[in-house]
């Protein structure tokens, strides 16, 4: 049993420094470009039939953000890759493509069989992936458990539980289930298992007893289950950090599954073109490396990435991130201004802020604006009242962005808030970041 003498749980802090090793190499412009073509194409279908049931369920899910959580977009993906590939067996093809009568629908069936491996390639992928991922949380766990016969408990405990979750989902199965009916079962399960965690980390009076001296927990351990998945907790850090590119793969599968479902009910009337199969190929194609990408590049992330550390090490990231903060004072009927200059696309803008409240409750205006070279304003993030916020973007052109803080409305009082922005060297060019804040008060 390894000694947890001297450990805290992982905080936030710890994650935003130790995810400053690991930047991410933005997506491929291509996964935006296509991802807008191919939700084109499928208003296009729209205007010429309305949507089935079933297809407004779907196109009401690629109108709404992907989910938050990292892992919910990991099964989320995993689920639309699953019902492509059912579209693309043959037997579910039209008919004129099973049997094609032209040279170009024979083309287009060949270009779209190819399709179905790569995509079995990158679901083959993301399954081993959870599946690495969920051994290595649970042995880790075990590291800290006792190594008797309590320790055996808990594995046959883990084992008869898993079993009955599969038996769960075969049962969907074997009664005709929808691969929707199973993935919903699916997270439904992760859910369970993760509020279970949390009710194990929150347990008090004579439970707590028995969970830390008859089955060996120890406190640090529960500890960590109890605060690890909380909404401003450390995995927000991982989701603000490398959140952002997986929405962007998660909501571009969505809309290849929808082209697909909207085309195979539509063939006859508006068959697709040889172009528009040409433009799902592609899509398919940089949607299958780019998050193959992401998994290999998360799984390392992961991997490396401990559960506790030291006291000390807490302590001290704590203090730095407190002294990375500044405070900032707003007159009444003026505005606090930030001017980033950006030579480069892609560069990391991060910021946090909350005001010092008094008696009273107060919120101050924010917004973003970048200015190109041309002088022509583009508006980032539309002006809104805060009390506090944080967030971040990657930008799309160069220029100079002007981050706002607006207490213009304000006739009788001032406001005052702790200030961070943060930069990622890697993603800025090294004048930037020496000359990246310039401050004004207007």
């Amino acid at each position: 049993m390894a000694s947890t003498e001297g450990l805290v749980p992982i905080t936030r802090n710890f994650l935003a420094s130790y995810y400053d090793k690991y930047p991410f190499a933005p997506l491929s412009d291509d996964v935006s470009r296509l991802s807008s073509q191919i939700r084109s194409l499928a208003d296009d279908l729209l205007q010429h039939s309305p949507p089935s049931q079933d297809e407004t369920l779907l196109i009401q899910e690629s109108d709404r953000q992907p989910p938050h959580k990292i892992d919910e977009n990991m099964w989320k993906n995993r689920e639309h890759v699953e019902e492509i590939i059912f579209l693309l067996e043959r037997s579910h093809w039209p008919a004129a493509l099973q049997l094609p009568s032209t040279p170009e629908d024979a083309e287009s069936a060949n270009a779209l069989a190819q399709l179905t491996e790569k995509l079995k390639k990158s679901l083959n992928v993301l399954v081993s992936f959870q599946s690495t991922n969920s051994e290595r949380i649970f042995n880790t766990v075990m590291t800290y458990m006792p190594q008797d016969f309590r320790g055996t408990l808990i594995k046959q405990q883990r084992e008869r539980s898993e079993r009955n979750k599969q038996a769960e989902v075969d049962a969907v199965v074997n009664s005709g289930g929808s691969i929707h009916d199973r993935y919903a079962l699916l997270w439904k399960q992760q859910m369970d298992r993760r509020r279970q965690l949390a009710q194990l980390g929150s347990a008090t009076g004579v439970y707590k007893t028995l969970v830390k001296y008859l089955v060996g927990v120890p406190q640090v351990l529960l500890d960590f289950i109890r605060q690890i998945n909380d909404d401003e907790g450390p995995m927000e850090e991982q989701r603000q950090r490398y959140g952002p590119p997986l929405y962007s793969l998660t909501a571009m599968v969505t809309y290849i599954r929808l082209l697909f479902s909207l085309s195979w009910r539509r063939f006859n009337a508006n068959k697709l073109e040889r172009h528009q199969v040409a433009v799902l190929e592609q899509a398919v194609d940089v949607y299958a490396s780019e998050f193959e990408r992401f998994i290999t590049f998360i799984s390392e992330v992961f991997a490396n990435s401990p559960f506790f550390i030291s006291a000390e090490v807490a302590g001290d990231l704590e203090t730095r991130n407190n002294e990375e903060y500044k405070e900032v004072s707003v007159p009444a009927g003026k505005s606090y201004e930030v001017s980033l200059t950006v030579e480069s696309v892609n560069s990391y803008i991060a910021w946090d802020f909350s005001l010092i409240q008094g008696k009273m409750n107060m919120d101050i205006g924010f917004s973003v604006e970048c200015t190109n070279s041309s002088g022509e304003k583009t508006l980032i993030l539309p002006y809104r009242r805060y009390e506090s916020d944080q967030g971040n973007f990657c930008t799309c052109m160069e220029g100079n962005y002007k981050l706002v803080w607006d207490n213009t409305y304000s006739t009788f009082f001032k406001k005052v808030g702790r200030l961070y922005l943060k930069v990622y060297p890697k993603l800025f060019s090294q004048s930037f970041i020496r000359n990246f804040i310039t401050n004004k008060v207007y």
